[in-house]
């Protein structure tokens, strides 16, 4: 029978959950007359916690959902993130670092800089000479200023949070100011409708919690697309290898320390480091390959990463929490009326904050193309999985691109991550393109990339990759050479200029607390 959506019931909590709680009911009434939105989650599930980098589409998903971002950097110790800082992912030496910056080149929808910034490649980095982000993470400057509107910016930007403190602060707000119905108990039992659909779940003890449409954000457990609906895992090992990892929160040994305004990924023998800048804390882990190295040697060198920094000592002390998981996604995402999001779709490694700007697209797209009926959701879950498909193998596609371009040749890790067998054949395909023609906007085939041709600019040539000049080069244009200096220019003299003009990272969280953003 063709049935209305009416009832959507989320199961699972954390950021996912809450995301797509608050998602949908920022776009949907919620109540008597429209949809119905209900959240159970368990009492006795503890947060992972372990993501805490953003992408900058957070900043329109908070502000849809009447956040104040005031509130928010307050309550969640959250600072600004404006780009990711590699360091020894080339060669392995101690100045081996680039930037991508959130910022796209300037000029960039005008002409493309990267095949004019080609002979100046050993005076500027790449990013430093298109782009003013990367100076100010450099620095450790601020994206915006105090006057700044709540949500605006100097420079693109995204967040860096404690990702439990985030959730809690979800749920405070989908509860208080979006009418969100929250149930404290955990799921016994998933009972079917004739046509293969999830009628109820069955609870401990709210007894039978009946749905039209259900969201599945019970994370690695997979409730309800792996556990009831036997989705398989597609494995992606063959292609990112890591399985592991260990996490920490490290204290600052100075309160008043500088704070990193970008990620911060060191490569190690089997993996990359993660050290992520908060308000009162580090949030560091370790992702590792436990093909390629051992989790007795991770942790040591996990502990060495640290000793850099507060010393051997409180190295040794420090507590790690271990996580282990299988690298892919789900065959299907949505299978008849559940759809999975956030871990219970799949995991792979969280370079470049990919877990959740997957959750916010989630999330956005069943926002947007909500069934108005049972019917209409076939057509919209096919609409769905192709477009996730896709995006998985294009965050594959990025994420592989840092370790293809390495030099490293150090371990069989990133030798093995250079074997020709081992690498997507689209991301060949991209890199034999890319021999004689450098990205550019007109390469995105999508009309939202999660990685725009600018990111896939920022890694190579951070990287050192080289783009020829084509077999059969056009003629030499003089009006073009002339305008790329311009924009170079221009670039230069914005640099300087923010750079007098911006706050220190901690200088702007201290007076966001003692005054606030100002409104929109």
């Amino acid at each position: 029978m063709n049935t209305a959506v009416k009832q959507i019931v989320i199961v699972g909590g954390g950021s996912a959950g809450w995301l797509v709680a608050g998602t949908l009911a920022a776009e949907h009434s919620n109540g008597d007359e429209g949809v119905q939105i209900t959240l159970i989650e368990s009492p006795d599930i503890k947060l992972v916690g372990v993501g805490e980098g953003t992408w900058p589409t957070m900043r329109t998903t908070l502000k849809k959902m009447g956040i104040s971002e005031t509130e928010f950097v307050r309550e969640c110790d959250v600072a600004f993130k404006q780009a990711s800082k590699f360091c020894k992912w080339y060669t392995g030496e101690e100045d081996d670092e680039y930037y991508h910056p959130f910022t796209l080149p300037v000029g960039y929808t005008e002409m493309n800089l990267a095949e004019h910034w080609k002979t100046h490649r050993d005076e500027i980095s790449f990013s430093d000479a298109v782009c003013i982000q990367s100076q100010l993470c450099a620095n450790h400057m601020a994206p915006k200023l105090i006057t700044t509107a709540e949500f605006g910016g100097v420079a693109n930007y995204s967040y860096h949070l404690d990702a439990a403190k985030f959730a809690k602060f979800l749920r405070k707000h989908c509860m208080e100011k979006l009418s969100i119905k929250h149930i404290s108990d955990n799921v016994i039992g998933i009972n079917s409708a004739d046509n293969g659909d999830i009628r109820s779940l069955s609870t401990q003890q709210n007894g039978e919690l009946a749905g039209d449409l259900f969201v599945d954000c019970t994370g690695l457990s997979s409730m309800l697309i792996g556990k009831h609906y036997q989705v398989p895992m597609v494995s992606k090992k063959e292609f990112l290898f890591n399985d592991a990892a260990l996490a920490a929160q490290v204290p600052y040994l100075d309160p008043e320390c500088p704070i990193s305004s970008n990620t911060i990924s060191t490569a190690q023998s089997a993996g990359w480091i993660w050290d992520i800048g908060l308000q009162t804390r580090r949030g560091v882990g370790y992702v590792y390959s436990r093909t390629h190295i051992s989790d007795e040697e991770a942790d040591k060198e996990f502990r060495d990463y640290l000793t850099l920094t507060i010393g051997r000592e409180k190295a040794d002390a420090t507590e790690f929490q271990k996580i282990k998981f299988n690298p892919g996604h789900r065959e299907v995402f949505w299978k008849n009326n559940c759809v999975a999001v956030g871990l219970a779709a799949g995991f792979i490694e969280p370079l470049e904050a990919s877990a959740i700007i997957l959750i916010e697209l989630s999330a956005r797209m069943i926002s947007e193309q909500l069934p108005a009926d049972r019917n209409a959701m076939t057509v919209v879950a096919k609409r769905f999985n192709d477009v996730f498909t896709y995006r998985w193998n294009h965050i594959i596609n990025f994420l592989k691109l840092h370790y293809v371009l390495s030099k490293r040749r150090d371990s069989q890790y990133w030798i093995d991550h250079c074997d020709p067998k081992s690498i997507p054949q689209s991301l060949q395909d991209l890199l034999e393109i890319w021999r004689y023609q450098a990205p550019w906007f007109y390469d995105e085939v999508h009309t939202e990339e999660l990685f725009p041709c600018a990111s896939f600019q920022y890694i190579l040539y951070g990287m050192g990759y080289e783009t020829a000049a084509r077999p059969a080069p056009k003629k030499h244009n003089p009006a073009a050479v002339k305008r790329a200096h311009e924009l170079f220019g221009e670039n230069i003299k914005k640099t300087n200029e923010v750079l007098k003009a911006i706050p220190t990272h901690r200088d702007l969280i201290n007076k966001i607390h003692k005054f606030g953003l100002q409104k929109i």
